[in-house]
């Protein structure tokens, strides 16, 4: 049986330079399984178009004879052909309305739909993600633009050193200077200003993990969420560290009435309010890493903001770093997606209102919504080879046979959305928001 993959040009914006699938595990699959790997031309890609040719694939712009076609991004919906399996981060399964046109333009071709966001195992933790890279260049951008706010308000920090991600050649180097600057930070501290400097991080997941990764190269003391509820002041404090604390849901929200039972937040979010305006007040930077969807409660709302921190004596927060970027979402003041060359804004609680870039006083809301593409060689290359896995077992389904019969591994077919045009089980409830 002939086996022919489509590897899309992505062509969202110029700072996507992304790919599904690497180089030499092109040429993997071609070794281990016959697998010919079509790839339309690029000039932005990180990979040129001559590596993967050295790597056995065909460079062509077509990709009609390709049985399944991998992308990173969303696909415009002029670009699909009738009856073709597409697998690509489709952004559509919360209802995303922007991308309503193009659920139906799939539907209406007949289309089979693989998301790789819907891929995971029996614990149902994710399998294929750039998670972590999204993370690692999300702290760097955060601290990067707490570095800048710090120096408009005339404090002198290591942090003013840190550049935006996409400025460094690698992670390693990345990685390389932070560690540096968290010598330097060990050696002359933190400014007694800003001190003590408290780090708050949402979530525990891959994107926590990648972004404590990056924080963890500096001088680190961990602390939880109750003391920094208390209140962190003493002579106990030491200006040699920054203090980190990672909150979990049962740090985030409470039950209006009873006890907090995480499997009941999940089944009923709307018994539960967020607590998390019991920290703002001590949190000088915010790492936003959690899922969230409107049924669950917000961490950060206008309305708390200015309760909370309009008149206040302390610091409070100076920075959102807002990863999961769910556009007024857990934080509500998160109005827009951000690019790198234009990667924050400013928002004031007292007037309710925003300015472009990073500026002194205020909220400083770092909001880019494709971090990993700071990082396009290292992330296409994690990236890839967890999907190489699957790839042999979905250019080999028959999609024709009926769903229950569909000869696949059950972390991908649980993550078929559409089949032939139509949403699979699982998927039902999409119909409502077509």
């Amino acid at each position: 049986m002939r086996k022919t993959i489509g590897v899309r040009r992505e062509d969202k914006n110029k700072w996507e330079r992304r790919t599904p699938l690497i180089p030499a595990d092109v040429n993997e699959l071609y070794e281990r399984f016959g697998i010919t790997t079509i790839v339309q031309p690029s000039d932005i890609r990180i990979f040129p178009d001559e590596v993967y040719k050295n790597a056995k694939a065909r460079i062509d712009e077509g990709l009609s004879n390709a049985d399944i076609v991998f992308g990173v991004k969303e696909i415009p919906t002029r670009l699909l052909e009738k009856g073709k399996t597409y697998v690509f981060f489709s952004h559509t399964v919360k209802g995303q309305p922007y991308n309503m046109e193009m659920l139906k333009r799939l539907m209406d071709l007949q289309c089979n739909l693989i998301d790789y966001e819907r891929m995971s195992d029996h614990r149902n933790a994710r399998l294929i993600t750039f998670s972590v890279y999204a993370g690692l260049a999300g702290m760097i951008e955060t601290l990067h633009a707490f570095g800048r706010k710090m120096k408009m308000q005339g404090f002198r920090t290591p942090f003013e050193r840190i550049k935006q991600a996409y400025q460094y050649s690698s992670d390693i180097k990345a990685k390389e200077e932070i560690k540096d600057i968290g010598l330097e930070i060990s050696k002359t501290g933190i400014p007694s200003e800003i001190h003590p400097l408290a780090v708050g991080l949402s979530g525990y997941g891959n994107v926590s993990k990648g972004a404590q990764n990056i924080l963890d190269l500096l001088p680190v003391k961990t602390i939880t969420p109750d003391q920094l509820r208390v209140g962190l002041n003493g002579a106990d404090l030491d200006n040699a560290y920054i203090y980190k604390a990672v909150f979990e849901e049962k740090d985030m929200v409470q039950p209006r009435e009873g006890e907090f039972e995480l499997q009941d937040y999940y089944d009923h979010p709307e018994k539960y309010e967020s607590i998390f305006d019991d920290y703002l007040s001590d949190l000088n930077i915010l790492v936003n890493c959690v899922y969230w969807t409107e049924k669950y409660p917000r961490l950060i709302t206008r309305q708390r903001l200015k309760d909370y921190l309009v008149g206040s004596n302390k610091s409070g927060l100076q920075v959102i770093g807002d990863i999961s970027c769910d556009i007024n979402g857990s934080i509500e003041i998160t109005k827009a997606a951000t690019k790198p060359d234009n990667a924050c804004y400013t928002y004031y609680a007292d007037e309710d209102d925003y300015k472009n870039g990073i500026q002194d006083s205020g909220i400083t809301i770092m909001a880019i919504d494709n971090l990993p593409c700071e990082f396009p060689r290292e992330a296409s290359a994690s990236f890839s080879s967890e999907l190489k896995v699957f790839v042999n077992d979905i250019v080999s389904a028959d999609f024709k046979k009926d769903f229950k019969d569909l000869n696949l591994p059950n972390e991908i077919k649980k993550a078929v959305i559409l089949q032939n045009g139509a949403l699979t089980p699982d998927y039902q409830y999409m119909a409502a928001f077509l």
